[in-house]
């Protein structure tokens, strides 16, 4: 087993070995709490958690970190808007709403949406309003080592100072010359246009409640500071794995990179960035109005068929979202489904202390590979359709086999039927007694040659979503998806 991921600091493919043998540490970006969940969010937290399992099944023991973004500059506005004229009335918006308010009620939607996809908690996922002492210890270090500074006009602003680290821009590779600073950002008492704020000073007109007492004067942390501070905090100064968007390379990734490099510490070993999601090959924007949320997706199609879709592609690569892709993700559901079902109706049940079944070697090949999903799927629908052909021939054993890899390939993608709520299980229990009932009617209609009767009960099953299937061995039943 040699597993290997593609590490964009250094731009290449490598073999992965852990710190610590047997444990992998990991950290991914998480939500900027500021709005409703975006499918490029979604993805992301997909990707990770598929890392995540794999990583588990491979028998290491994974830390996983995920941040969550509480305070920022967007939230105050969004919570400003609230109460003036300027509030806009958008699903689930409030009226007066604080930020902090604010910023809580849109991580619930953040998991709620994690949780009906099927995204694993991660160990710990901390919010950057909790770990202010640890900001200000990092911000203090910085200065000492000469790599930071009060901002020369008495603000309260602490900035890094990009000059003063060399190897500012490696993991972009940019040079600083090429670099031009944030649009938006004030360039006043900074040495340079391209420092970055690691503590933003108290200005007039924001909540006193959005500002903490520090060295420096009253204020609030820089977005990038929030990070390497949590990191350090629950990983280490070292530790395995960094993940995130790809539009976090820059500047978010680098600045984290750069500062924490710069307080002396080792920071991440690996950075593993999954790709966007466009829209008929254009980038989504609301302006042009071709974005698709994952609450409007879920309208359309159950949430392992979202999740299907959502984790379908390899995690570097462009997901494009097509207005037929949920059908397509949905036809592939609908013929492993197929499968189990009709293999748990003829296989016997092999109690709850039976041991889990493994993945094909082909499948472990591709996932080990820099997480090659779409082969990995690749052989998985090979695997339920041998078993299948098993079924008809009435090979049970190789059904059998078939039947536990299928569920332990479906397990590591997180797309498994059976974690379902009890109360799911109770009414595909229900459901399961009715049609089998049907069936057996139905059946009893054939032998005795009334047509009619036969057909009527397939009528009213099939209007109902349940899929008959006649064979060998008699009827099966599918539920109709999508």
């Amino acid at each position: 087993m040699t597993l290997r991921f593609y590490d964009t600091a250094s731009a290449e493919v490598r073999d992965f070995v852990p710190l610590v043998p047997g444990k992998v540490s990991l950290y991914y970006c998480g939500a900027t709490v500021q709005g409703m969940p975006h499918v490029g969010h979604i993805r992301s937290a997909i990707a990770f958690d598929q890392l995540t399992r794999w990583l588990q099944y491979r028998g290491f023991r994974v830390t996983a970190v995920r941040n969550v973004t509480d305070i920022d500059d967007k939230i105050l506005a969004k919570s400003a808007a609230s109460f003036g004229p300027d509030f806009e009335d958008e699903p689930g918006a409030l009226r007066n709403e604080e930020w902090w308010a604010l910023a809580y009620r849109y991580e619930q939607e953040f998991l709620k949406a994690y949780d009906t996809l099927g995204v694993s908690r991660p160990t710990y996922e901390p919010r950057a309003t909790g770990h202010i002492p640890e900001m200000h210890a990092l911000i203090q270090q910085l200065i000492d080592r000469g790599h930071a500074y009060p901002a020369l006009d008495d603000s309260g602003d602490v900035y890094f100072d990009v000059r003063s680290w060399a190897k500012y821009g490696s993991l972009t590779r940019q040079k600083l010359d090429d670099m031009q600073g944030a649009p938006d950002a004030d360039p006043r008492g900074k040495r340079d246009p391209r420092d970055f704020a690691l503590w933003k000073g108290y200005k007039d007109g924001e909540p006193t409640t959005a500002s903490w007492s520090s060295p420096w004067g009253a204020g609030r942390p820089g977005w990038h500071l929030e990070c390497s501070a949590m990191v350090t905090k629950y990983l280490g100064t070292e530790f395995d794995i960094h993940g995130g968007g790809l539009d976090l390379r820059f500047p978010h990734h680098e600045n984290e990179m750069a500062q924490s490099q710069a307080a002396g510490h080792g920071f991440a070993n690996f950075w593993m960035h999954n790709g966007m999601v466009t829209y008929a090959g254009e980038k989504m924007s609301k302006s042009i109005g071709n974005t698709v949320s994952p609450t409007e997706m879920l309208e359309i199609a159950p949430p392992r068929v979202v999740r299907y879709y959502l984790g379908q592609a390899q995690y570097r690569s462009v997901l494009d979202y097509q207005p037929t892709s949920l059908q397509e993700a949905a036809a592939a559901v609908e013929r492993i489904d197929g499968f189990l079902s009709r293999a748990s109706r003829v296989l016997p049940d092999p109690g709850p202390d039976a041991s889990a079944g493994s993945v094909p070697e082909a499948f472990g090949v591709a996932m080990d590979d820099d997480l090659n999903v779409p082969q990995a799927l690749a052989v998985l629908h090979e695997t339920v359709r041998a078993g299948n052909t098993a079924l008809t021939d009435g090979d049970l054993d190789a059904a059998g086999q078939a039947l536990a890899s299928v569920t332990a390939m479906l397990d590591v993608l997180g797309l498994n039927a059976t974690a379902t709520p009890a109360a799911d299980e109770q009414a595909n229990t229900a459901l399961g007694v009715l049609v089998e009932a049907q069936l057996e009617a139905r059946a009893h209609a054939r032998a005795a040659k009334d047509w009619a009767a036969s057909d009527a009960i397939r009528d009213t099953l099939a209007a109902a979503g349940v899929v008959v299937e006649d064979g060998p061995d008699g009827a099966s039943w599918s539920l109709k998806r999508g």
